[in-house]
């Protein structure tokens, strides 16, 4: 394909995905605004998280078919049915919640809390009871509620995106979670070889397509009893099973 055509046909993905997404998150949110207040909390919660999980299909969809990313995100569906656990994945990329919510139905995530007032996606949010990161106790308080009631907590321990190879230095919530909540720690191990919206890229800057994402099933940490050691354990694990990962040369020249 002559360069120009590629150019074009990548910003035209570019931006048609990009409406695809915003089209499908003002709709549920149209949606999920009232019921919120209609629904009883249980049955809005798993109507919120199923309807979260198909909006993120279609769209995962999409990307498939008009070619902008080659994903493999099937080693999640092994987790379905299983017991209330925290997913704690690296974090490369923006796209990586949307993704990794495709996957199954009843997620909880831990968000930004000016998230949760965005119009495209705090009605959604609020219906599905995410959880905003306004305070560590309170993102503690109601991760451990959610994991009780039989959810799986998704949790990025970086806090931010990556920025630098393997991985950023991780917090300590989700030990703190994991020992409260008495539910193990599953590590996910995302792989990407684009740093499409990775931190600094800008949401219209075009990408080189196609773009590899997957993610694989790490090591699942029994629930710790001491956080800290639990943190600096979970840190050397990244490192050790992210060398070499797709993300790996662009990270080192961020």
């Amino acid at each position: 394909m002559p360069r120009f055509l590629k150019i074009l046909y990548e910003y035209s993905v570019l931006y048609a995905s990009l409406t695809l997404l915003g089209l499908i998150c003002l709709t549920w949110s149209l949606i999920a605004g009232p019921l919120y207040f209609i629904l009883p909390e249980r049955i809005g919660t798993a109507v919120g998280r199923r309807g979260i999980m198909a909006g993120f299909r279609l769209y995962s969809w999409s990307l498939r078919i008009m070619g902008a990313y080659r994903l493999d995100l099937t080693a999640i569906d092994s987790l379905r049915g299983g017991p209330p656990l925290i997913l704690a994945p690296n974090h490369p990329a923006l796209i990586d919640a949307p993704l990794i919510l495709t996957r199954h139905p009843n997620l909880v995530c831990v968000m930004k809390a000016e998230l949760m007032k965005n119009v495209f996606l705090g009605a959604g949010a609020r219906l599905a009871r995410y959880v905003g990161n306004d305070s560590s106790r309170q993102i503690v308080k109601e991760s451990v509620a959610h994991l009780r009631a039989g959810a799986v907590l998704l949790l990025f321990p970086e806090g931010t995106r990556t920025t630098r190879a393997p991985i950023n230095p991780l917090v300590g919530s989700a030990g703190l979670i994991a020992k409260q909540a008495n539910v193990p720690v599953q590590t996910l191990l995302i792989e990407t070889d684009s740093p499409y919206l990775s931190k600094g890229w800008p949401l219209f800057k075009r990408p080189e397509l196609p773009i590899t994402f997957r993610v694989r099933l790490g090591r699942r940490f029994a629930p710790p009893a001491d956080v800290a050691a639990f943190t600096v354990e979970l840190d050397q694990y990244y490192r050790h099973a992210l060398q070499g990962a797709l993300q790996s040369d662009w990270l080192q020249h961020a």
